[in-house]
């Protein structure tokens, strides 16, 4: 099971923007384990230039200085030929917004021919330090969590593979071995990103609770929950706008969402009780201590509306569509995607998985001009849906 061959199709964007002329700085945003590293070495090896390649991801201290050490480098390779320089993890050096903009400022005063590329596993930390030092002078190439043709065409994953053990590359080598790969996903991947990505966002008062917001979460994944039965699930003294701001750091992370209620032209924000969402399936058969080789029917349900859901938010997360969920008494639908001025209705049918075909019924006597989608039964099979771009369904 090998992905050496495979190249994510966002390789394609970087590469082309790095043979046009020195133009933008090129930054590649997305979640821990979705092969960022990866990706770009692919792309700067095909291209045959002089890379610094250098890490901020380390336990001691990144400032501006080491960054500066590094774009020396850089231009050393850059004279009298075109170079690039790979800073990964760049969010964790400090003060890096204002050292990259004035070192790229220098470069284009100069003439310099030094392409940047800024690698960061928390999307939200580097677009706000992008948004106030470097504007007009980065573009973001997102890169979400592997779909299932993705994990298909790179590892042969099938359509149940996908539910169980997720779209993480790294794990993949590992679902021969379920407790190996367990531990892969909790030790690698959740425990690095709760305990260092999520604490840099801004500071976590309780960060217990944010880990079990995240394990909670997981166990939901697919339900609406309100904040006041969260925290009496939690058996945590706090509030629920702590526990919004929490679930807003977890999907900034790429891990967990917490979609918001629909309500004509927009959302309710706070206001409603959230739908919690996974980013991952693997998430949720690492994080419940079940076996992904022995899924009940129950938790079958369970894990495909959350890959359905998983499907959609990443899109949100590249900015392709707004994802939400909608009820009204007893009707619900199970996802309300909009963009622009397309508004399409989702149920999910699955053994054991919710569906209110009721609820698209009333939805649409409200919201008329709506479309609607039904995914699985006889509707659209998972496996179309799950490998078919969001931007596609709207149309």
């Amino acid at each position: 099971m090998s992905r050496i061959s495979y190249q994510r199709p966002q390789a394609a964007v970087l590469a082309a923007r790095l043979r046009e002329p020195r133009r933008f700085i090129q930054v590649v945003a997305g979640p821990r384990q979705v092969g960022k590293t990866t990706l770009v070495q692919q792309v700067v090896e095909d291209l045959g230039r002089p890379v610094v390649f250098a890490s901020a991801d380390e336990p001691t201290l990144r400032g501006p200085g080491w960054l500066a050490q590094q774009w020396e480098r850089a231009r050393l390779k850059a004279r009298g030929a075109e170079a690039v320089l790979v800073i990964d993890e760049v969010q964790k050096a400090a003060g890096w917004a204002e050292a990259v903009k004035r070192r790229w400022d220098e470069d284009t005063r100069d003439g310099i021919a030094l392409h940047v590329v800024l690698l960061g596993s928390a999307p939200l930390l580097v677009q706000q330090g992008l948004s106030e030092s470097l504007a007009g002078r980065f573009e973001i190439i997102h890169l979400p969590h592997w779909s299932l043709a993705e994990m298909r065409a790179a590892f042969g994953f099938g359509l149940d593979e996908y539910l169980r053990f997720g779209g993480y590359p790294g794990a993949a080598p590992l679902i021969g071995e379920p407790e190996r790969w367990r531990r892969y996903i909790r030790d690698a991947l959740i425990e690095t990103t709760l305990s260092r990505d999520i604490l840099l966002l801004e500071p976590v008062r309780k960060p217990a609770l944010l880990r079990r917001l995240f394990e909670l979460g997981c166990q939901y994944s697919g339900q609406i929950l309100s904040y006041n039965k969260m925290l009496g699930q939690l058996q945590e003294a706090g509030n629920t706008t702590t526990l919004a701001h929490y679930l807003d750091l977890l999907a900034a992370a790429g891990m967990l969402a917490g979609l918001q209620k629909f309500a004509g032209q927009g959302v309710r924000r706070r206001a409603s009780s959230p739908k919690l969402q996974v980013f991952n399936t693997a998430l949720m058969t690492a994080e419940l201590d079940m076996d992904p080789a022995r899924v009940d029917p129950e938790l079958h349900g369970r894990l495909v509306e959350s890959a359905v859901g998983a499907h959609l938010v990443n899109a949100a997360a590249q900015g392709q569509c707004t994802v939400c969920y909608w009820r009204e008494g007893g009707h619900e639908v199970d996802f309300v995607v909009t963009r622009d001025d397309v508004r399409l209705a989702i149920e999910v049918k699955g053994p054991s998985a919710h569906h209110h075909l009721s609820g698209i019924d009333v939805f649409m006597k409200l919201y008329p001009d709506s479309r609607v989608l039904l995914v699985g039964g006889d509707g659209m099979p998972l496996d179309e849906f799950l490998t078919t771009p969001v931007p596609t369904l709207l149309g």
